[in-house]
């Protein structure tokens, strides 16, 4: 059956209710209806025939860098431009290629060589030259895959991590997680499939605005969106019952609800109201399984002390990392966190080495957790952010301070775990880290990839929408970067 017939079979139903008056949307409910409830699905949802293929991976964490990592001073070793320091960028390099508004009006593209100190570290092969800002992410590079070769064609924020999330620069499209909570399902139906939080950093603070359509469902049914875990407060807005309600009031309402709407679903046949249903009886059930995720009291002190001195502070990149390995321990089955602050036109030196204080030890505490609990192996981590920065300055130079522009034609990632082959380094880029030389991965490139690693024929998995026949890697040649695979 092809992944979107179910879709289509609800739409077809409206008509014939609505033409025959047979009343067979209510008895359709009902069946869903035990004692006015929602029944479980064992299966947790997901579609027949999903996974395509054995998977590697059976769940996934993103810890998305927002605002572009400078790949110059983490992880792609220049040293000849040392001597090119303060001279202009050879325009045999830049070949015409378009920059922001940013940088085009300058008079000069001057080089500004990474301040940081290198050093090549073993790997199990070839070694992996990595920044001294990221000494904990240098102990595992055995573990991890750099990607050095990615690239994408948007050149400013908003439309760069809309294309990287939901495989379009415009807005509409079902996020990664989306697709795979729609394919895969939930192996856990307390929780939500697909969990996004936005983590504090102590960077450059006047970072972009993030949307909730970055981890939206687009066209697929509303119940496979993201579900934002907040740091401050209630940890889902509208969770807990307000006062003077209890949870026998809160039942009899649930289910007074969902006949009205089993009764409107007759009505008018939109198959958003089972979604919406869903939704509700979720959400009852999350109010008690979400505190519990929460409380990260019954965690060993040897782990909180692996992830670093901020992971007892609600809402770091270190508590949500932790959070993340139990969400993954407890079934959900993809999650994103959102760590802002990246984006340095000016003053790098002051505020790229905050950043990295965020997120590399609890990056690396969190690959070494889930390997000791042996998730490792069946869940992908994914590092990274939306594109790379310029090799020359924007704004005022000096040996000790500089600012970078965004940079589309090549950044680097890095991925470990299910289905990944750690160790190695992948793509080259020039002396300038301003083109990929070879081994070049496409956004598009890079999300097959993560879908392969989950089971999933990134052509195969689509939706139908005005005459298209929709998928995450979209209409252009995507393919899966088969030599990052065990």
């Amino acid at each position: 059956m092809h992944a979107s017939e179910e879709f289509l079979r609800q739409i077809t139903r409206r008509h014939f209710f609505g033409q025959t008056g047979l009343g067979l949307g209510t008895a359709a409910l009902a069946s869903m209806l035990g004692k006015g409830r929602i029944v479980t699905d064992p299966r947790g949802g997901g579609l027949p025939g999903v996974p395509h293929f054995a998977p590697k991976a059976k769940r996934a964490i993103w810890l998305f860098m927002a605002g572009a990592p400078s790949q110059i001073d983490m992880f792609d070793y220049k040293p000849k431009l040392n001597d090119l320091y303060d001279t202009d960028l050879p325009e045999s390099i830049r070949k015409g290629q378009r920059l922001t508004t940013m940088t085009s009006g300058q008079k000069r593209f001057p080089i500004a060589p990474s301040r940081y100190k290198f050093t090549k570290h073993d790997n199990g092969g070839d070694g992996a030259w990595i920044s001294e800002l990221l000494p904990y992410t240098a102990q595992m590079a055995k573990d991890i895959a750099i990607v050095r070769s990615v690239y994408t064609e948007a050149i400013n924020h908003d439309p760069a991590i809309t294309f990287i999330t939901t495989g379009r620069e415009q807005p509409g499209r079902p996020s990664l997680g989306s697709w795979l909570n729609y394919g895969l399902g939930s192996e856990n139906q307390d929780l939500p499939g697909f969990v996004v939080m936005t983590p504090s950093w102590t960077g450059r603070q006047d970072a972009q605005a993030l949307y909730n359509r970055l981890w939206g469902a687009g066209m697929i049914a509303s119940k496979h969106a993201g579900v934002a875990l907040r740091a401050q407060g209630d940890p889902v807005l509208f969770l807990k019952n307000p006062d003077g309600v209890d949870a026998a009031s809160r039942r009899r309402m649930l289910d007074s609800l969902g006949r009205m709407n089993a009764r409107l679903h007759d009505s008018v046949g939109d198959p958003e109201i089972q979604n919406r249903i869903a939704q509700y009886e979720l959400a009852y059930r999350m109010q008690t399984s979400v505190p519990e995720l929460t409380d990260l009291g019954s965690e060993p002190e040897s782990t909180k002390k692996m992830y670093g001195p901020d992971v007892d502070k609600p809402g770091t990149f270190a508590a949500s990392c932790v959070l993340a390995r139990r969400m993954i321990e407890r079934g959900v089955r993809f999650v994103q966190m959102f760590h802002r602050g990246w984006d340095q036109h000016g003053n790098l030196t002051g505020d790229l080495p905050k950043q990295c204080r965020d997120i590399d030890q609890a990056a690396w505490a969190l690959v070494q957790d889930l390997k000791q609990r042996g998730l490792l192996d069946e869940t992908l981590v994914i590092w990274g952010g939306e594109f790379g920065r310029t090799v020359y300055c924007q704004g005022g130079l000096s040996r000790t301070n500089y600012g970078r522009d965004h940079h589309p034609r090549c950044f680097s990632m890095w991925m470990a775990g299910g289905g990944i082959q750690g160790g190695q380094v992948y793509g080259t880029t020039d002396d300038f880290s301003y083109n990929i030389e070879d081994n070049p991965v496409h956004v598009r490139d890079l999300n097959a990839t993560i879908l392969h690693c989950l089971g999933i024929d990134h052509e195969r998995l689509t939706v139908p929408h005005q005459g298209l026949d929709v998928r995450l890697t979209g209409v252009e040649p995507a393919r899966v970067i088969r030599d990052l695979l065990t």
